[in-house]
């Protein structure tokens, strides 16, 4: 991760908690007060986010001491303790929501990943993320789902190509999107990965046919589907699964071959894990 990217989120998402003031905290507790808090998890899962909660802590006070119980990745059960911050009880409370908001959904993300990547267990096929993730928190979500043991497609549209069914209908075809693309990045000089979503056999074909490519988006296909188209691309290119895929039917589609397997849900689906920040 891009520590730039962090920090410029960490303060933004500070400046619209606080804007001028927490008034309760400056109300209640003196300036010159310190103490300790913990963090106590409150439902089992993947934790997810203890490396960006220490960067809130020590960005928005760098006197706050953090020290981690329980590192990123680790399981968790109710009743852990994962860290304690100990400094400013004014610091420990304008950083507790943030640090809380940002634990919880990485921790649901790397939660939920585990469990798709848990039913592919003993095949070649790996899980990959989307950008179906809340604005201006991808990172954060990318690297949950690294921490959950799966993988990340592209970090957004300048990363990858990934000419989609609108993109090929817009142009006017299969062929027509591959070599606009393919001149487009020679007169850019541009190195990009080239990936082609395929709506059904007969577009397999042609991308093959056209080439160019370097993997196929098997879009909405069944798993016998997916088998097949599998067998017909014989490892020329990379093969991808996406669309209707869940915790039930993934391993059937892991099981045919594919390469990779793409979850949107993994980010726009989850529920964050609970857990809280209490005073000691």
């Amino acid at each position: 991760m891009k520590s730039y990217h962090v920090d410029d989120f960490i303060q933004a998402a500070l400046i619209e908690d606080i804007r001028e003031g927490d008034h309760t905290t400056l109300a209640c507790i003196p300036e010159e007060a310190s103490g300790s808090a913990v963090l106590l998890i409150k439902q089992a899962g993947i934790l997810a986010g203890i490396r960006m909660a220490e960067r809130v802590f020590h960005l928005f006070d760098p006197t706050l001491a953090v020290k981690v119980m329980i590192p990123d990745g680790s399981h968790i059960q109710v009743g852990d303790q994962a860290l304690r911050v100990t400094g400013s009880q004014r610091s420990i409370l304008q950083t507790e929501r943030l640090v809380l908001n940002i634990l919880q959904r990485m921790s649901g993300i790397a939660t939920r990943t585990a469990e798709y990547v848990d039913q592919i267990k003993g095949t070649e096929a790996r899980i990959l993320d989307t950008r179906k993730t809340t604005p201006n928190f991808r990172l954060f979500e990318k690297e949950a789902v690294r921490i959950g043991g799966g993988f990340n497609h592209r970090h957004g549209l300048y990363d990858m190509i990934l000419i989609k069914d609108n993109h090929i209908d817009f142009a006017g075809g299969i062929p027509q999107a591959i070599e606009r693309t393919t001149n487009y990045l020679k007169s850019k000089r541009l190195n990009l990965m080239i990936e082609v979503e395929a709506r059904n056999l007969e577009e397999v074909g042609q991308i093959l046919t056209t080439g160019q490519v370097h993997r196929i988006l098997l879009d909405n296909f069944t798993p016998e589907q997916t088998r097949r188209a599998v067998e017909v691309i014989d490892g020329r290119v990379e093969t991808e699964s996406s669309g209707g895929i869940t915790l039930k039917n993934i391993r059937d589609y892991a099981l045919t071959g594919v390469n990779y397997i793409s979850i949107g849900a993994l980010t726009h689906q989850v529920k964050s894990l609970d857990m809280s920040l209490k005073a000691e």
